[in-house]
């Protein structure tokens, strides 16, 4: 009783730039989140902005680290 099963996020206005996928969604409470992430392999980048803008800097600025 009580368990929840979480809700996969839906990305919208998904865009890629270099190897970093930058992501819209909306969270349990409504609000726009952006995502960016990392594809490339063994890099792990990813972090979670209230801006679009801010997800958008951090996937321009992203260098993976060997």
């Amino acid at each position: 009783m009580g368990d929840t099963v979480p809700v996969p996020n839906r990305y919208r206005r998904t865009i890629r730039i270099g190897p970093v996928q930058v992501g819209t969604y909306y969270d349990r409470h409504g609000t726009a989140r952006h995502t960016a992430a990392c594809t490339a392999p063994g890099c792990g980048f990813s972090a979670d902005y209230r801006d679009r803008s801010a997800a958008e800097l951090a996937a321009r600025t992203h260098h993976c680290k060997p």
